[in-house]
């Protein structure tokens, strides 16, 4: 009897602990609400076939929204370029370079119909030791890096993207309140006796 009533205490805990994270809100690290009006989406590219293109396409597909081809009525992501620089950080006693800085920047525009368009930058930093005796594995470490600083900016697209969704419900409350007030007025004008 001890044994059922440890595995019931610890159901009950489990399940009290999950509607509390769920009450308030709570959301795993990669989970991000895009707008329920952003559905279906076009993406277009400076480079259709470069790797942050793909990883965007990837990141849209797990967040369930359907790519389409692009149409006057569909929402479509541009992503208008990518940009990579470098600084050195310290340098050696001989002056060479002992640490350096990648800067990884991705800057697209998002339009939404009847919304408009809003542009974003999704923006990267790293940083990692140059250690001028290892020339090939240099090269490597530093392509593996950029890789992994492009999956973290398609990332930050999808939650850039999902800030779009105050922006739709504050347009949708504006053309709501502007709607209102133009019938307002025209009951205003039919209740209005004719002077002469």
């Amino acid at each position: 009897m001890p044994i059922f009533r440890s595995s019931v205490r610890r159901t009950a805990i489990v399940v009290f602990f999950v509607s509390l994270l769920s009450a308030c809100g709570f959301q795993f690290r990669g989970e991000y609400l895009v707008p329920e009006d952003i559905r279906e989406i076009s993406v277009t590219s400076y480079d259709d076939f470069s790797m942050i293109t793909r990883l965007v396409k990837e990141q849209l597909r797990l967040n369930n929204i359907n790519l389409v081809t692009p149409k006057a009525e569909i929402p479509n992501l541009h992503i208008a370029n990518e940009q990579i620089t470098e600084r050195t950080l310290s340098l050696y006693q001989n002056t060479r370079t002992a640490e350096k800085e990648l800067i990884y920047l991705v800057n697209y525009r998002v339009s939404v119909p009847d919304l408009g368009a809003k542009s974003f930058t999704a923006n990267i930093t790293r940083s990692y030791l140059d250690n001028p005796l290892t020339a090939l594995a240099k090269a490597a470490e530093r392509e593996m890096i950029l890789n992994e600083m492009r999956q973290f900016s398609a990332q930050q697209m999808m939650r850039q993207m999902a800030r779009l969704k105050t922006e739709i419900v504050e347009y949708e409350d504006k053309q709501e309140a502007k709607e209102q007030a133009e019938n307002d007025n025209q009951e205003l004008e039919n209740l209005a006796p004719e002077t002469p």
